[in-house]
């Protein structure tokens, strides 16, 4: 059946706001004390600007009428919500952070990623991705996700931790004992990237409908269940590619900069005086 408009309403939850609120006001806070402690070295406007867009990016996802859209009515706009705070919030996020701005964790953090062992490696994050987010979306713990708030809580929180461990060893604002270095890096994220884009593959080309939840909604803009289904592994599929290039060539940007200090650096010793 088709009810033609959705019944929605902004910020349904007031208290999704407090956490998000709590990490804006800390960052302000030491972000604040970075510049009075280094100026604009590593505590740039920047860095704000990405930190600003990932909080921004976490209300659009869970007090906005996609929250509804999603949970009451469209696969492709909950696929969309997942996409948002499992991968470009903490992006934008952890591209707000900075060795500086991060300098009072780290010895905490230094800590954790000692006690972890050897499960403190970068491929530790792409795995735990990829796996929190194929098993949600198995029909089974889809379903009991839209069917309690407290699982549904856990799904999302468990969402947005994944994607902070999936971009952690490469953004890096602190610094691991296991790096990836040479072509690592673009290994690891075209592994994270297609790795998805082979579950959004899958749902758009699939003629069978997954979740009962969606064969029962109300239909609305004239959209069907499969239709519905297919439109969100799509996004899904072109949020990764898109991710993925645009990584891709920032990580090429810095190679080539690291290349040409590398060599400029050769330079100098070469042009140096023998024993001065």
């Amino acid at each position: 059946m088709d009810s033609g408009h959705p019944q929605l309403q902004w910020l349904s939850d007031p208290f999704v706001l407090a956490p998000i609120a709590t990490l804006a006001l800390v960052y302000a806070l030491r972000f604040r004390s970075a510049r009075r402690e280094a100026g604009g070295r590593g505590a740039s406007p920047l860095r704000a600007l990405a930190f600003t867009g990932g909080i921004l990016v976490l209300v659009a996802a869970v007090a906005t009428p996609l929250d509804g859209l999603g949970e009451r009515y469209l696969f492709s706009a909950h696929m969309l919500q997942h996409v948002l705070l499992g991968d470009v919030a903490p992006l934008l996020l952890l591209l707000g952070l900075s060795r500086i701005i991060m300098r009072p964790a780290t010895r905490r953090l230094q800590r954790v990623e000692r006690a972890l062992g050897p499960f403190a490696h970068p491929l530790t994050g792409l795995v735990a991705w990829l796996t929190v987010m194929y098993l949600w979306h198995i029909p089974a713990m889809y379903e009991a996700a839209l069917a309690s708030p407290v699982v549904h809580l856990v799904e999302h929180g468990s969402f947005f931790f994944a994607g902070v461990a999936v971009w952690w060893p490469l953004i890096g604002p602190v610094p691991m004992r296991t790096r990836l270095t040479g072509m690592w890096p673009i290994a690891y994220i075209g592994a994270a990237k297609f790795g998805l884009a082979t579950l959004g593959l899958y749902l758009t080309w699939s003629s069978s409908i997954f979740y009962e939840h969606y064969e029962r909604a109300p239909r609305i803009w004239s959209l069907g269940a499969q239709t519905d289904q297919n439109a969100g592994g799509a996004i899904m599929m072109v949020e990764q590619s898109l991710t993925f290039v645009i990584a891709l060539v920032v990580l090429f940007g810095l190679a080539l900069k690291q290349s040409e200090t590398d060599q400029r650096r050769r330079e100098r010793l070469e042009d140096s005086p023998v024993g001065a």
